[in-house]
């Protein structure tokens, strides 16, 4: 089984260690230092990392949609979409929009 981690990129489910999100300083560094070895995979489109997904051999992808997308894709509950469709661009959206009201600070205009 792979899993679609975005935009016609997949990884075999059966390598994945862990799905991490990518906003805190530590998990940056990571994808730096990975990025300088050359075992980071750029799954992104130039679009914001919101996750890092570890596989076995020590490489890393790094990927737009968030660990909890991904999770639910590799549960199986959710139907994963063709990447790159209208569908997977509104998705990324919608979970930028979500990301973007639940920082610190965030007010609520309603």
């Amino acid at each position: 089984m792979v899993l679609n981690v975005g935009f016609y990129n997949f990884v075999a489910s059966s390598k994945i260690l862990a799905l991490i999100r990518s906003d805190s300083a530590p998990m940056r560094r990571v994808v730096q230092e990975a990025r300088k070895s050359g075992t980071l995979i750029d799954a992104t489109q130039g679009r914001k990392t919101k996750s890092v997904v570890f596989l076995e051999g020590g490489v890393a992808v790094a990927s737009a949609l968030s660990q909890e997308t991904l999770a639910r894709r590799l549960g199986g509950k959710e139907q994963q979409p063709l990447a790159g469709t209208p569908e997977e661009d509104a998705m990324v959206k919608r979970e930028q929009v979500e990301a973007d009201t639940d920082r610190p600070g965030a007010t609520d205009d309603h």
